[in-house]
């Protein structure tokens, strides 16, 4: 990373950098590399335009924290895409989180596909890979092929989410998309969209109990038969 990431230039956020009791449960002896990435957002995000300087205060709950816990409805040695990435999010606290996971970051933007390369460099990151593309381009598919798990925060409506998850999910393999409030109306608007696209069984979980607000996210289930198409009646 440059040389803004370097905490003696930046003595003001010190303070701030120290994580709450919280990340103590959800990282336990990684919190170090929580602590680390939390400094490149703050520094080399906000220079790359990735996060507001408003966010910062509020990066551990918000945003770090609000995203590893999805950690809870992942299973163990499972491979999970995370498209588009942006910042990291989720993919990254995930993948402090749980060593154990292997996760892609797809990122279509090349400002942002450096930016995550040199944050899994610098924190040394072994379970984790980025790719530069779109996660509905046939090249993108073809290079990462399938996952069990495909994640996303603020990327896109459940109907266009779907359309782009779907594909890269195995049969029986879940989309998790961190949503708000509102992610129970998004469902039951979307449904049978969604449903057109592979992915059934949409519903609301919340996890994160230890944080002060839990995180709500939408899981669907891949179909086994998702994709073959009923031939039209004449």
């Amino acid at each position: 990373m440059s040389s803004d990431a370097q905490p003696d230039d930046h003595p003001d956020l010190d303070a701030l950098q120290t994580p709450p009791d919280t990340a103590d449960v959800v990282f336990g002896e990684r919190k170090d590399l929580a602590e680390g990435y939390w400094r490149i957002l703050a520094t080399d995000g906000i220079d790359h335009g990735l996060m507001g300087p408003r966010e910062v205060p509020r990066l551990w709950d918000r945003h770090i924290l609000n995203c590893a816990v999805i950690e809870e409805l992942i299973d163990e040695d499972e491979k999970v895409f995370d498209i588009g990435s942006g910042a990291g999010l989720p993919g990254l606290p995930l993948a402090i989180a749980r060593p154990d996971v292997s996760i892609t970051l797809i990122e279509p933007l090349l400002r942002r596909s450096t930016f995550l390369e040199r944050a899994v460099e610098t924190l040394g990151l072994e379970n984790v890979r980025v790719v530069r593309g779109r996660a509905e381009e046939r090249s993108v598919r073809a290079e990462v092929g399938l996952a069990d798990v495909v994640t996303s925060r603020a990327v896109a409506p459940l109907e266009r989410l779907s359309k782009w998850s779907a594909p890269l999910v195995r049969a029986g393999g879940r989309m998790i998309a961190i949503k708000g409030s509102s992610a129970a109306e998004e469902i039951e608007r979307d449904r049978a969209l969604v449903g057109r696209s592979g992915i059934s069984d949409l519903r609301v979980v919340t996890c994160g109990e230890v944080l002060e607000t839990p995180t709500t996210v939408v899981v669907g289930t891949k179909t086994e038969r998702s994709g073959v198409k009923k031939p039209r009646r004449r």
